[in-house]
């Protein structure tokens, strides 16, 4: 097969990664950097107070490869960037860090949604069309992709929970990029990377998390995605 012809699950080594996680201190944040320390990879836990991160890395136990460290730091010396702060303070977060961001695959999960008593959580509209279409704009010298959005806390934290049973649609315009994050989502036991589309379908991925949390209310679940026939 020629470049343009190879098939898309042949995906690069994305072994040797550094991550870091800017919001890593939330429940997500917090569980994306457990499981992919349990996969053998450095990760650095960003927030805006030092001690903070490092106490958010010190609850996952000491035998993982997980430090903390301000947002600047964090940003900067990681490979990869996974940007779960919540949706109230993502513009400033990344407006602060252009600089260290720079040239880095920088990897959206947040869902901009609210909740309203009687109407339940829901997708609130945003100017640049999705979250990571507003990181895009701000970084315009990052390699901005779409992916974890629909990937639960609780199971990524529970110790219990061996294999993360569900796919993950990562979303670009950059392929080489989501190729890479693809490769990053199949470090995780159980986890699936898989190609959603360009940045300007984010929009409905990220909205999509406000169904998931009305089934895992119904049902008392933990509900992800697979995808069938890829």
């Amino acid at each position: 097969m020629t470049e343009q012809q190879k098939s898309p699950h042949d995906l690069p080594d994305a072994s040797g990664l550094t991550i870091g996680i800017l919001g890593g201190t939330g429940d997500q944040g917090k569980g994306l950097a457990r499981r992919f320390a349990l996969a053998g990879h450095q990760v650095t836990i960003g927030s805006r107070k030092a001690e903070r991160a490092q106490q958010a890395a010190d609850d996952l136990g000491a035998d993982l490869r997980v430090r903390g460290a301000e947002n600047p730091v964090a940003a900067g010396e990681s490979d990869v960037v996974i940007i779960a702060v919540p949706w109230d303070g993502h513009r400033a977060t990344l407006e602060s860090l252009r600089s260290e961001l720079a040239g880095k695959i920088v990897v959206d999960c947040v869902n901009p949604l609210a909740f309203e008593k009687g109407k339940g959580m829901y997708a609130l509209p945003v100017e640049e069309g999705s979250a990571a279409q507003q990181a895009a704009a701000v970084l315009t010298e990052s390699r901005v992709v779409a992916a974890f959005h629909h990937v639960s806390a609780k199971l990524l934290l529970d110790p219990e929970v061996g294999e993360m049973e569900l796919d993950v649609l990562v979303l670009g315009d950059d392929r080489e990029a989501t190729d890479l994050v693809q490769a990053l989502a199949g470090r995780i036991p159980g986890m699936r990377g898989v190609y959603g589309g360009r940045l300007h379908n984010a929009h409905q991925v990220e909205a999509f998390t406000a169904n998931l949390i009305s089934i895992n209310r119904r049902y008392k679940s933990h509900a992800g995605l697979r995808i069938t026939d890829v």
